[in-house]
């Protein structure tokens, strides 16, 4: 049985293959001004890795900002959900996930069985973001992938007090011309946007185990910031940047898992040769 799972974010395109219960191609895109568009590249990569055509697929789930715009998803999922169930099929022991997206900041509290028990979310300013990070990585002239490795050269503590994203480059700015090293503000960029995000995970209350899952959980640095700013080791997932649309195919195959047992034909029963 194959199932597929489609994330469009604001900022990148994500898709997942799942070939009986096992990752078989997954891709990850930047989006252009087409969600559909966008979909139909992340798809298509993934299947190229799994090796087969989508009319192959039993089902597709689409999630993410552009979920209604995904042209060959038979149902969307929210993220919220989409992301619990993909961080407790990797990591069994998680109950409380930390998505750091593209445009928002998400903190999820799940049950073992990978059910959003309660949520936080925050889309409607850039800071805690990884829009954010961006932007001063721009201000700085640093790629966005070094900043983890910048960050973990850093020797002095620095601090900034501006959550607002124009101002805070405009502090950063400050500190470059006090002359103080880039490693150092690029630490304390990290501190301020896991504070953020910390305090998401803290108003729904934090239960062990967590984990940090989105394109940001891929920079060491945002993640050790965030295990700090919680007070807790995080556990990591193996590319965190896929977990929502790993949770999409999860979710289209719970589906069809469901509609076998309701038929009485077990799982899959009605979908072969699709």
């Amino acid at each position: 049985m194959i199932t597929a799972g489609c994330d469009v974010g604001s900022l990148t395109a994500k898709a997942v293959i799942l070939a009986d219960g096992r990752i078989a191609g997954r891709s990850v895109v930047r989006c252009g001004t087409s969600p559909e568009k966008s979909a139909e590249e992340a798809m298509g990569a993934a299947l190229e890795q799994a090796g087969v055509r989508l009319d192959r697929v039993s089902r597709t789930v689409g999630t993410g900002y552009g979920r209604a715009r995904i042209p060959f998803a038979q149902a969307i999922e929210s993220e919220i959900a989409c992301h619990a169930r993909g961080a407790i099929w990797r990591v069994p022991s998680a109950r409380t996930v930390v998505d750091i997206g593209g445009q928002d900041a998400k903190a999820i509290r799940m049950a073992a069985d990978g059910r959003v028990v309660q949520y936080s979310y925050n889309d409607k300013c850039a800071s805690g973001t990884g829009r954010f990070l961006e932007v001063i990585a721009e201000a700085l002239e640093v790629p966005l992938w070094e900043m983890g490795d910048l960050a973990g050269r850093s020797t002095e503590r620095l601090s900034l007090s501006n959550q607002c994203v124009i101002f805070a480059e405009t502090e950063i700015i400050s500190l470059v011309n006090e002359g103080r090293e880039t490693a150092d503000i690029i630490n304390a960029l990290h501190h301020a946007v896991a504070r953020r995000a910390a305090s998401l995970a803290k108003g729904i209350g934090v239960e062990q185990s967590v984990v940090m899952s989105g394109g940001v959980a891929r920079n060491r640095g945002m993640f050790t910031a965030l295990g700090e700013a919680l007070g807790c080791a995080l556990l990591e997932l193996d590319d965190p940047q896929i977990n929502g649309a790993l949770g999409a195919a999860l979710m289209a195959l719970d589906a069809l898992s469901a509609s076998g047992r309701a038929t009485g034909g077990g799982d899959g029963a009605g979908v072969a040769g699709i």
